[in-house]
């Protein structure tokens, strides 16, 4: 598929993922949520830990950035478990209601949480192993040095790809973590064979977006500075959560696409060419 066949479906697939927020921007409300959760946990964190450390944040950041104190990587571990926690909940319950509104029924933000909370012990399982592998490849990184970055980068690539179909599969899939790493990794394998890339991506969104909200931006200053900067910060929010939603929802159609179920509002051959070729 050229790239003008390839622009053409991504515009599509867009379109419809953000069709079906259209209908129901309910669905932005996990993004936000799941934004807002974060920030009171991010800020709960380092209050703790500042307390911790009697406030003095010199000591703090000596200990927890020099590598070498394993309670640095004790924290980053609940770190990460609590961030990927809090992420996968409010992903699988936006999944859920993706799939009901796909099925033709009416979805709210109360479902999926409903089935969110049903899945908690697959979310926390799968959360613990992501935060083990998050804190592997942060020690790893701290103490091979620029090797080891590039390294890890590129693992930490692979594993993005490996795992692209997690949350779906975590889900509806009664496996273990590992066992979900290996149902992604190989529902990957099947579309894009020896391929690490696909012939889709938000990426365009979030440019044309920022395009526009920076020539609003611009034009809004000239009215007052601080209502364009006030009009550009919240234009962005916004942007961040439509295009973190679709994804979401894009996500939900291409997990139920590869396992041959009928997704509605979405064109099969359209996403037929999602993924690229198969090598042989």
């Amino acid at each position: 598929m050229n790239f003008f066949g390839r622009l053409s479906n991504g515009w599509k697939l867009g379109m419809t993922s953000f069709g079906i927020i259209r209908e129901t921007p309910s669905l932005m409300l996990f993004p936000v949520l799941s934004g807002v959760s974060l920030l009171f946990i991010c800020a709960t964190f380092l209050g703790g830990i500042a307390a911790f450390f009697g406030f003095e944040f010199e000591s703090i950041f000596a200990r927890l950035g020099g590598g070498g104190d394993w309670l640095a990587y004790v924290a980053l571990f609940f770190f990460y478990l609590v961030n990927f926690t809090v992420v996968v909940f409010f992903n699988v319950g936006l999944i859920h209601c993706a799939r009901l509104i796909m099925d033709g029924e009416q979805a709210n933000v109360g479902d999926g949480i409903a089935y969110s909370l049903s899945r908690i012990e697959a979310i926390v399982s799968w959360a613990l192993l992501a935060a083990t592998v998050g804190v592997v490849l942060k020690t790893l990184e701290d103490r091979l040095g620029a090797i080891g970055k590039l390294l890890i980068g590129i693992v930490g690539i692979v594993w993005s790809v490996a795992t692209f179909f997690v949350v779906p599969v975590v889900a509806y899939e009664n496996l273990s973590p590992i066992q979900a790493v290996k149902r992604s990794a190989q529902i990957m394998k099947d579309k894009w064979g020896d391929a690490i890339g696909a012939n889709f991506s938000f990426g365009l969104f979030y440019l044309l977006g920022i395009l526009f909200i920076g020539i609003i931006s611009v034009l809004l200053f000239f009215v007052h500075p601080v209502v364009a900067i006030a009009a550009g910060v919240l234009s962005f929010l916004f942007l961040i959560t439509l295009v973190s939603a679709a994804k979401t929802v894009f996500l939900a159609a291409a997990y139920r696409h590869v396992n041959d179920e009928p997704v509605k509002y979405y064109d099969s051959e359209v996403l037929d060419n999602v993924f690229a070729p198969k090598k042989r």
